[in-house]
This record gives structure tokens, sequence and C-alpha cells, in this order.
């Protein structure tokens, strides 16, 4: 059997996708045949990205969209229907945290997490649902957290906001199983990418990290992309309202 080959020629929404994780994920998905559409909003990096994409398959792009404003979203989603003649797949992976002590985070702060990681995903999720909904099918795997699952020091803004989407996760499956809709989740733990390497120049902090996953290391992006893939293919049709730990071990202890 031909793992995936399933997903030739799938139509690929994927948020954040420009670097780190959404990136990975949006290689293996063009590498697989799949039309992908990624979307951040940084123009040049975007345009780097989707020129490495287009090496995989041809008709890759993106859209430019802030996943605070909501109207943004809506026309993204719009655009990128539009634009591959449906959508089966929709990967939320834009996110965004601030790390601080809860003594310290600013209402700015609350909204700018609230707004990315929860509201920005129901609404770009809401759009596309209208979509997979009138076509009768469609998958839609939310990147989340195992902050969704633990807390963490610096972290309760961004616990909220996954936690949130874990719970969100579950209410649109059950919503819309009967539009054969799947929707479920990944929950990765610190993942090294570009992305979190100056965090990681913290000894003290890269040290406290490890010692909490049963693994020893941290996960690579295609650790995260792996569990992405699974649930987008056939191997998962009878899976939703899930969401799939890639932690190393962490919230087993």
């Amino acid at each position: 059997m031909a793992y995936f080959s399933e997903l030739n020629g799938k139509r690929v929404l994927i948020t954040g996708g420009s670097k780190g994780i959404g990136f990975d994920i949006a290689q293996a998905f063009a590498s697989l045949g799949a039309t992908v559409i990624i979307t951040g909003r940084n123009e040049s990096h975007l345009l780097e990205a989707v020129e490495q994409l287009k090496t995989f398959h041809e008709d890759c792009s993106f859209l430019v969209a802030d996943m605070q404003e909501v109207e943004s979203v809506y026309t993204m989603v719009d655009e990128a229907v539009k634009g591959m003649g449906g959508i089966d797949i929709l990967v939320n992976n834009a996110g965004v945290n601030i790390p601080k002590l809860a003594l310290e985070v600013t209402e700015a702060d609350w909204d700018q997490i609230m707004n990315t990681n929860l509201k920005g995903l129901f609404f770009c999720t809401q759009r596309a649902g209208k979509y997979m909904i009138s076509q009768g099918h469609g998958k839609v795997i939310n990147i989340v957290s195992q902050m969704a699952f633990v807390g963490y020091f610096k972290r309760a803004a961004y616990c909220s906001s996954k936690g949130g989407a874990v719970q969100l996760t579950k209410a649109l499956a059950v919503e819309w199983a009967k539009h054969q809709i799947n929707v479920n989740a990944v929950a990765p733990t610190f993942v090294e990418t570009e992305m979190t390497k100056t965090m990681f120049e913290d000894q003290h902090f890269y040290e406290d990290v490890l010692s909490r996953i049963p693994l020893g290391q941290l996960a690579r992006p295609a650790d995260v992309t792996g569990a992405v893939l699974f649930l987008a293919a056939d191997l998962a049709n009878f899976i939703t309202g899930e969401t799939i730990k890639v932690d190393g071990g962490w919230t087993a202890i």
C-alpha cells in the first residue's frame, strides 16, 4: 500500500506556512502532489517559501493575511477556495506567544495571543467550514500545544488560548460530523526551529525543558508533520475530535 498517495491532488490551505512547522507541513503536502496555499503576514517570507514549494508542485502559492483581523481571514479563505476550486484540508498553524509572568501580562498581550491563537483560528475554520459543508467533506487540523494540557512558566495567556483551541476542536468535530468533516488537532512540545533557536540560548531554560521530556530531546518539525499527514490521510477517516500529542512523553508524567 502506498501510504498518503491519496493526498495527491488535494487542495490544502496552511496558515502560518512560511517558516518553521508550517513550512515543513507545506513541503510535505507539496511533495505528495497536493496543491498548497500558505498564508502569513510577511510577503517576502511567503515569496521565498513558495519558490521552494514550487520545486515540488508548481501550483503552490501564497496569500497575505492577518489572523487577528476577521475580514482579512474571510477574504483569505475565499481567495484560497477560488484559486484552488475548493478546499479539502485546512491546517491552522498560525500562532503567537508572548512569554511573560502572569502579573506582567498586559491587555494588549492577552488580546494579541487570543485573537491569533483562538479567535483567528475559529473564524478561519468557520469560513473554510462553509465550503467544506457544501462539498460534503473536509479535514481541519489545528496545531495547538502540549500547553493545552499542562501549565508552564510565563504561559498564562498562551495556555489559555491553546486549551480553548482543543475544546473548539471537539465542539466543531461534533457539530460537523454529519457533514463528513473531520476536525482534529496536533499538540507539540517545544520544537527546534530557527524561530525558537534564540529562546534556547538560555541554558537554564533549555535544560529545564529537556528534563521534562522523557525522550530527552526537542521535537523536530518533521515530528509534527508526521501527525498532520496521518490526520489528513484516509488512515484517519474515522478519527474526529481528537488531539494527538507530539510531546516526547511530557504529558504522560
